[in-house]
């Protein structure tokens, strides 16, 4: 009976706590943002040749041949106490949840609702969507210092195909980079993708983390943000903090070499998948 009584008594003492302010320890949960220091320092304008077995030409409805565009580095650590856990791919895809979707050219699968790329006219507000058209979460760099967690190893470093399993995610500690090179890190700026031409002139860049949807039959609601009445792929501690722009200009003529901050920056031949 002593016992039983004590077991009664203990809800009431958590009441009385919280009550008092008490601090009781919060679930923990992941935090996605956009890293915009790297943003700024990666991107670059320049004229480049599109051939017509590139998957982002493919994807993204690119006319193949030369076009110009602007490029862009995007960095997202995870900066909560918790790992953003996908597993593998084809376990979802076995389910049905609609998180995953098989890209054929990429041949791998690629996650959907992950991020939105945006260049925006500040005068206008009109909107160009970027090539990029699928992602594969995965741990590729330690966040940097000034986030203030120490590095550990990495967990997530698999895609997953057809046979091979993978394994997708963000560790805490973590970010996933995409890196300008890689295949739809760019705006077509010359009207090659059937958007309008962008004029010279000052844009923004505008990177959204695990951005809100409004949920349908095609894309389920995994996740209701009760502030917004909208869905997100996966809960965070703070939606708030999953946005990051930056202030680019486009020039008349870029040069040979191109123009930016990320100019002289060297990269790969030929278009590299994600990662």
């Amino acid at each position: 009976m002593r016992k039983r009584r004590l077991l009664a008594v203990a809800p009431f003492a958590l009441s009385a706590l919280v009550a008092l302010g008490a601090s009781v320890p919060a679930q923990a949960q992941p935090d996605l943002i956009v890293d915009t220091k790297t943003l700024q320092n990666n991107w670059l304008v320049r004229d480049e040749n599109l051939p017509a077995d590139y998957c982002s030409v493919i994807e993204g409805d690119v006319t193949p041949g030369y076009h110009r565009l602007i490029r862009f580095t995007v960095t997202t650590p995870n900066v909560g106490d918790a790992d953003i856990h996908v597993g593998n791919p084809a376990d979802h895809v076995a389910a049905g949840d609609g998180l995953f979707e098989f890209a054929t050219c990429h041949q791998h699968y690629h996650f959907r609702n992950y991020a939105k790329y945006e260049l925006i006219d500040p005068a206008t507000g009109h909107v160009w969507k970027a090539a990029k058209r699928g992602f594969c979460m995965l741990d590729t760099d330690p966040n940097p210092a000034y986030l203030g967690e120490a590095p550990r190893s990495a967990q997530y470093k698999a895609c997953g195909t057809y046979t091979e399993p993978g394994n997708q995610g963000i560790s805490h500690g973590w970010s996933d980079t995409y890196k300008f090179y890689l295949g739809g890190q760019y705006f077509v700026l010359d009207g090659g993708d059937g958007q309008p031409v962008v004029p010279p002139g000052q844009y923004i860049i505008r990177i959204t983390a695990n951005p809100p949807f409004k949920g349908d039959k095609n894309n389920p609601c995994r996740v209701l943000d009760p502030a917004t009445g909208l869905c997100h792929n996966f809960a965070e501690s703070d939606y708030t903090n999953n946005i990051g722009e930056v202030l680019v200009t486009i020039p008349d003529h870029p040069g040979r070499s191109g123009y930016g901050p990320g100019a002289n920056l060297s990269s790969p031949g030929g278009e590299p998948a994600e990662h």
